[in-house]
């Protein structure tokens, strides 16, 4: 709501009658605010100030109050004379507006009441009404008729004067609104401009000041205090610019007055609303500094509280005292030593107990995270107020600090009557505080633990330690070292946890200072250590507390009652190596521990001893192998120890907080780059921030002993021990060798360190990461393995013999037994020469080797124990030559020995054969079975072939290895057919056969007699690397077995071309002629197996043919395929006549023929295959598996249909099972045309084809 300010002429009396309906009336509707700009538009409520017409009272030239404006001007009248209004009433009205006229005031209107009474008595003069307000809006309103308003009967109850009187208030309100934002929308360019001239000499600050906050209250007036706020935000930052800008050496000379010393602190006033007396000060330019902060923030503060917002006072006010101190020190004013703090005190005092008195304490418990920070500022102002006035220290307040109590008392001034009825005003509290020793310690502990208390509710815990720890200095001037340790040590964790090492230094030194006179021994060694390693101490310091350190460790009495220190406050364990580094040695030998020690005192320590504990853990098992030692290897058998991860289990104390990660920010002028200001930001604020010490207490980090009463960590007692005597540790790194005990086998892990010097021991309770060594006892262990990859059989191959003696020393007369086998021969190689070596070579002794039927004897050299014992012999795996199958062996210890058996190896082409040998070892009962895998370079294949009754056996050999061998003295035998002769077709004796290539050998069988069924044929042949003597010839053999070996038919076939034609031609069918002939009379098995006897009693066999061209050269015409009736008889021919069509031109291939068994159906209990499978006529084709893949349930392939026998396993039995077809034997039938090709000519083509040419 907003009260404007009206100036009211003409009839006084008549307005008198209607003032108070009309002040109740108008600020009861809202209207709605446009503001310019572009400003949002708002709902106000206008109330009116009517003031009586003055000419004094219209505003002058260059006066900008809004507050006393006159917005409009109003003229009453109800005159309904014609000779009254001539007379006098248009005179005034011409007066009046000349009046307006020159004092620039167009807001103007007139209004003209209308009554009945007036009528009756003036009925000889009354004209009507209309031709009054007529004859006045010509006089004086001819451009604006809107200016002149007539109000009828305005004390009478009636619809008419109700809704004259509606429209008067709505004429008055538009009215009242376009004058106020027409003179407000000056008034605010009027600022602008005077504010733009804030550069030119003369202008005012405090002139502006008052300007701007005129239009603050007007925005207060009219309820929108957020507009007001912004004005005095504006002004705020306005000052504190050229406050900057004069501490960067831009002056203005209105500053001078605000650089005048201070006379009065008095704090600041939140509870008037408008501090007149700092009003008028800065109204009249004599107002301080702290004036003008004071009352600006006191207008900030009443408009917030407007708004609702208690909780930003408190956040502004924190915000005012700190800039408020350094403002003062930029601007250099002279201020009372404490005169500052008393006004600080006194500030969040007041600001305290405003918020208190605008809001409830539940409230106020809730929202303690806004208010904590004053209540901590207070407590440090008022402690700065007891140092500076001596009321903190032991012995109290001198005369000159009294002297000092008094002025600023002084400044403080009388209090305001506002508080002088409260018993607990800011005043009473500071004078109170000052007055004694006793009041002041009472106050202070009361702020102080009132801040503690709120810190720890809102969880800010470091803040909460902060201000104990400068409780805990106030304890120190008094000279309470208990309770003033109790609050460091809080302070101490949080410093530790977010690695702050100056705090973490200067808390230290405060801690031991206290430890010291509380006689706390133990404690105060423990802190003078870390002191004495603490690099942010001078060299004398470090001295100092290291002196205080090794003075108590030199004290003569009892040395069995020793002060327990920990380690990492004075030294470090950067390293530890192992000698021998792989940090696994058998039992006796000799290992050594290095460690490396990093001193953190400033002067040399002597050491009583150096001891390290280790804890012995016995292995499972009877011994421990090498390998499990090896599993345990650190790398390179040294440790390396990071900062603190050694004392703090794994953690160091620098990985708890990460490193702060500071940027520079600097804010320049857009216009000439000058630089305004810089500032330092964290970038990893996010992390350093977390509360760490939000936990309890137990969870300190542990390489800060003395931030709690740990228990003293001592060495375990019954351990062994590396133990070394008298060492000087120098600052720095240092090295110690210790020895470390091996006697007995097993895994060996080194605890806890401690270091002995005099009275007091340094204890290392826990070695992180984990060190071990193993003691082992190993068993020998004898491997055989290959000179080199792969072992090729048939070859003599070198092997190397290893033998670790493990803890077994190897004794005259002891010698190994080797099985001897017919597949793997032993021979000694051609030195016979063993090496003994240890890391490495020691000697070499001639090695014994005797050989008999069933054993190998090797004499073994002595040999001490944990050796290597090598030597070399030559091996020679026996290729098996086929499927002769011989009785097994038995080794020595009497097991059954199986002969190897080749089987194909993944990685390579080669077959392999897995050789095994059994060795009896003179340290063990049990034989060592070791094996070998060679591989056989030959892959041997073989195939008969036939032309006619001639008969051809073809071997073909592949060299599958990587080495050259060369051929010789090749051959074929048959084993059982003395009258058979095999004649060789090759022609070379010797031949090269390279790596990854052939050789195809042949030769033709001839018979005198008959030629067998049966044929046991041995290949043989002797090869070896190539370029090598004749002596290094090694035999191949290779057995294989030939069947049905004698030819039975004969097929052949002649294409006759068409009649009348001389060539067969395409598209024409050709008549093909199929002969088939029995060459051999049957044998006595071939007649039991499958013939018959036909009527004439002649044995015939049934045969099936199918011609089919899988090149699709030929069209087969009618039948394709059938059966007949063989004669088995020699020379017996059958002739069938088959239809085909050439379908190309050319020489074309004969359409190929096939002959098969035909065997008839039997009676069987098989499971039959679906009917649709059964034999037809000219339907049965051949099957795509042979008879064994198929077996007795081999089903038929019709044409256009594909039977399977596994799709009828759920079909009923039938009584007989069906046809069947078995394929000849390879050899058995010869076909004469099955690379034949016959002669095709085109079709006759008697197409023409026209060219045209040009």
């Amino acid at each position: 709501m907003f009260c404007v300010f009206l100036l009211g002429a003409g009839d006084q009396e008549l307005f008198r009658s209607l003032y108070t309906t009309l002040a109740q009336q108008l600020p009861r509707e809202p209207m709605e605010w446009r503001r310019t700009y572009g400003r949002a538009p708002k709902m106000i409520h206008l109330e009116a100030n009517f003031v009586q017409f003055k000419e004094e009272l219209l505003p002058k030239e260059g006066n900008k109050a809004l507050l006393t404006f006159p917005f409009l001007h109003i003229y009453w009248t109800d005159c309904c004379d014609t000779e009254a209004y001539k007379g006098s009433v248009k005179e005034d009205m011409l007066r009046w507006q000349n009046s307006l006229r020159t004092h620039a005031s167009p807001d103007w209107v007139i209004i003209v009441v209308e009554s009945n009474d007036n009528k009756k008595k003036n009925k000889t003069n009354i004209l009507p009404r209309s031709s009054i307000v007529d004859k006045i809006r010509g006089d004086f309103c001819n451009k604006q008729n809107d200016r002149c308003v007539v109000l009828s009967d305005p004390l009478k109850d009636t619809s008419r004067s109700q809704e004259s009187w509606n429209s008067l208030l709505l004429k008055l309100r538009t009215l009242l609104l376009m004058s106020f934002t027409k003179n407000l929308g000056r008034f605010e360019d009027d600022m602008r401009t005077l504010r733009e001239k804030r550069t030119q000499p003369g202008w005012s600050f405090c002139e502006y000041f008052m300007v701007q906050e005129e239009l603050a209250f007007v925005f207060e007036m009219l309820q929108q205090f957020e507009d007001a706020l912004v004005q005095y935000d504006e002004l705020d930052a306005l000052f504190t610019q050229y406050v900057l800008n004069f501490g960067a050496g831009d002056t203005a000379n209105w500053l001078g007055s605000f650089c005048a010393p201070v006379r009065n602190w008095s704090g600041l006033l939140l509870r008037r609303p408008i501090d007149m007396e700092k009003r008028d000060g800065i109204q009249r330019g004599e107002a301080s500094l702290l004036d003008l902060r004071s009352y600006l923030f006191s207008r900030q503060c009443t408009l917030l509280i407007f708004l609702q917002r208690p909780w930003e006072v408190t956040l502004r006010a924190l915000e005012l005292l700190h800039n408020c101190v350094q403002e003062l020190r930029l601007l250099e004013v002279s201020v009372l030593e404490g005169a500052l703090d008393c006004w600080v005190f006194l500030s969040c005092l007041e600001v305290l107990h405003r918020i208190e008195g605008c809001c409830d304490q539940a409230q106020l418990a809730a929202n303690c995270s806004h208010t904590v920070g004053l209540w901590a500022y207070a407590t440090d102002k008022l402690k700065s107020l007891g140092e500076l006035c001596g009321l903190v220290s032991e012995k109290g307040p001198t005369s000159e600090d009294l002297n000092r109590t008094v002025d600023l008392l002084a400044g403080l001034g009388d209090e305001r009557p506002e508080t002088v009825h409260s018993l607990q005003s800011p005043y009473k509290k500071l004078k109170e505080a000052l007055s004694s020793v006793e009041a002041f310690e009472r106050h202070y502990l009361d702020l102080s633990h009132a801040a503690m208390e709120m810190y720890r509710a809102i969880g800010r815990l470091r803040s909460a330690r902060l201000v104990g720890k400068s409780l805990a200095e106030f304890y120190m001037r008094k000279g309470d070292a208990e309770r003033a340790e109790n609050f460091l040590q809080e302070a101490l964790k949080s410093y530790v946890s977010e690695g702050w090492s100056l705090p973490v230094t200067h808390t230290r030194r405060q801690i031991a200072e206290c430890q010291k006179l509380l006689g706390r021994t133990e404690d105060y060694l423990q802190t003078s250590a870390l002191l004495a390693g603490d690099v942010n101490l001078s060299t004398e310091e470090r001295k100092h507390f290291c002196q205080e350190v090794l003075t108590y460790a030199g004290k003569p009495g009892d040395q069995s009652h020793k002060v327990t220190l920990s380690m990492s406050v004075f030294t470090e364990l950067t390293r530890l190596q192992f000698h021998p580094a792989k940090a696994s040695v058998h039992s006796g030998a000799v290992l050594q521990v290095e460690l490396t020690l990093r001193c953190l005192m400033p002067v040399s320590v002597h050491l009583q001893q150096l001891a390290a504990s280790i804890h012995f853990e016995v292995n499972h098992g009877d011994t421990l192998r090498r390998s499990k030692g090896h599993q345990r290897q650190t790398n390179q058998g040294t440790v390396e120890f990071s900062l603190g991860s050694s004392a703090t289990g794994g953690m160091p104390a620098s990985a708890l907080v990460p490193s702060l990660e500071l940027d520079e920010v600097q804010d320049r002028s857009p216009t000439d780059n000058s630089l305004n200001s810089t500032a330092v930001v964290c970038r990893n604020t996010h992390l350093l921030m977390r509360l760490h010490d939000s936990s309890s207490s137990s969870s300190s980090p542990p390489d800060t002993p003395n931030c709690i009463n740990a228990a003293p960590v001592a060495m375990k007692e019954g351990a062994q021990m590396l133990k070394v005597q008298d060492v000087t540790l120098e600052p720095g790194n240092n090295s110690i060798i210790l020895t470390a005990p091996s006697e007995r086998p097993g895994t060996y892990i080194l605890r806890q360190l401690c270091v002995t010097v005099g009275h007091v021991q340094f204890v290392l309770p826990h070695i992180y990461p984990s060190v071990q060594y193993d003691v082992y006892s190993q068993e020998p262990q004898l491997t055989v393995e290959p000179l080199s990859e792969p072992l090729l059989a048939g070859l003599p191959q070198m092997v190397k013999f290893t033998l670790l003696t493990g803890h077994y020393a190897v004794k005259k007369g002891d010698a190994l037994q080797l099985s001897n086998t017919e597949t793997m021969p032993v021979f000694p190689s051609t030195e016979k020469k063993a090496k003994t070596h240890r890391n490495t070579l020691v000697g070499e002794s001639l090695l014994s080797i005797q050989a008999s039927e069933k054993v190998t004897s090797i004499s073994l050299p002595p040999t001490p124990p944990y050796h290597t014992l090598e030597f070399q012999l030559q091996v020679l795996c026996i290729i098996p030559s086929g499927s002769q199958r011989l009785p097994n062996e038995r080794l020595t210890n009497g097991e059954v020995r199986h002969r190897p058996r080749s089987y194909s190896h993944p990685d390579t082409p080669m077959a392999a054969i897995d050789q095994r040998m059994s060795i009896d070892c003179p340290w063990s009962i049990y034989s060592t079975l070791l094996a070998l895998t060679f591989y056989i370079p030959f892959k041997t294949k073989h195939s008969l072939l036939s032309a006619g009754n001639r008969k051809y056996i073809q071997v073909w050999l592949r060299n599958v290895s990587d080495v050259n061998f060369t051929l010789a003295d090749v051959k074929l035998s048959e084993k059982q057919q003395a009258s058979l002769e095999l004649q060789s077709l090759n022609t070379k004796t010797q031949q090269l056969l390279c790596s990854r290539h052939s050789v195809f050998c042949l030769w033709e069988v001839r018979w005198k007699d008959d030629l067998p069924l049966c044929l046991q044929c041995v290949f043989s042949a002797n090869f070896s690397p190539l370029n090598q003597d004749v002596s290094a010839f090694k035999p191949f053999h290779y057995q294989f077995q030939l069947e049905r070996v004698p030819t039975l038919y004969s097929v052949k076939a002649e294409i006759f071309p068409p009649a009348g034609e001389q060539h067969c031609r395409s598209g024409l069918l050709c008549g093909l002629e199929v002969c088939i002939t029995r060459l051999t009379e049957p044998a006595e098995a071939e007649l039991a197996e499958d013939s018959k006897t036909d009527s004439d009693g002649l044995k015939t066999t049934k045969l099936m043919y199918e011609v089919a061209d899988s090149s699709s050269n030929w069209a087969v015409c009618g039948r394709s395929s059938g059966t007949v009736s063989m004669p088995m008889a020699a020379n017996a021919t059958h002739k069938v006549q088959i239809e085909v069509m050439p379908l190309f031109a050319g020489h074309l291939p004969f359409p190929k023929i096939k002959v098969l068994k035909y065997l008839p159906h039997t009676p069987s209990t098989t499971i039959q295959p679906d009917p649709d499978s059964c034999l037809e006529n000219d339907s049965l084709s051949l099957l795509d598996k042979t008879l064994e893949d198929q077996g007795d349930t081999a089903s038929i392939r019709s044409r256009g249909s594909i039977h399977s026998v596994g799709s009828n396993e759920h079909q009923q039995q039938r009584s007989s099972t069906m046809p069947r077809l078995e394929p000849f034997s390879p050899g058995q039938v010869f076909n004469h045309s099955q690379s034949q090709q016959v002669l095709v000519l085109p079709a006759a083509d008697d197409h023409i084809i026209e060219v045209n040419a040009t």
